[in-house]
């Protein structure tokens, strides 16, 4: 059940860039406008889940292709005041999801 919650929570923020923080490393922030809105449309609409890219079914790390370079998204869970992990992922008042998409070369 915690899982399914954990889940549902981080479908819910990756589709939509809402109830978290979305972060770009350098190697993204340095693609064109173009190909940002490219990589923002694939996280959003990143299915391709599978044992070993979410292992534990929370739905909180992908990865996929563009332009010939492989890139990577993951969702950390922090609690409110983002000073440590949150104490309860399936309580959205008590964490702040942060989304992170890098180049797989940046991780």
């Amino acid at each position: 059940m915690t899982a399914q919650r954990i889940r549902d929570l981080n479908d819910t923020f990756r589709r939509s860039f809402t109830g978290g923080k979305v972060m770009m490393t350098a190697g993204i922030a340095a693609m064109t406008e173009e190909i940002q809105a490219r990589v923002l449309d694939r996280v959003r609409s990143f299915e391709a889940f599978n044992a070993d890219n979410d292992p534990h079914g929370e739905h909180d790390f992908g990865n996929f292709e563009i332009e010939g370079r492989k890139l990577f998204w993951k969702i950390d869970h922090y609690d409110a005041a983002m000073e440590f992990g949150s104490e309860d992922p399936t309580d959205p008042s008590k964490t702040t999801r942060v989304l992170t998409i890098m180049l797989a070369s940046e991780y």
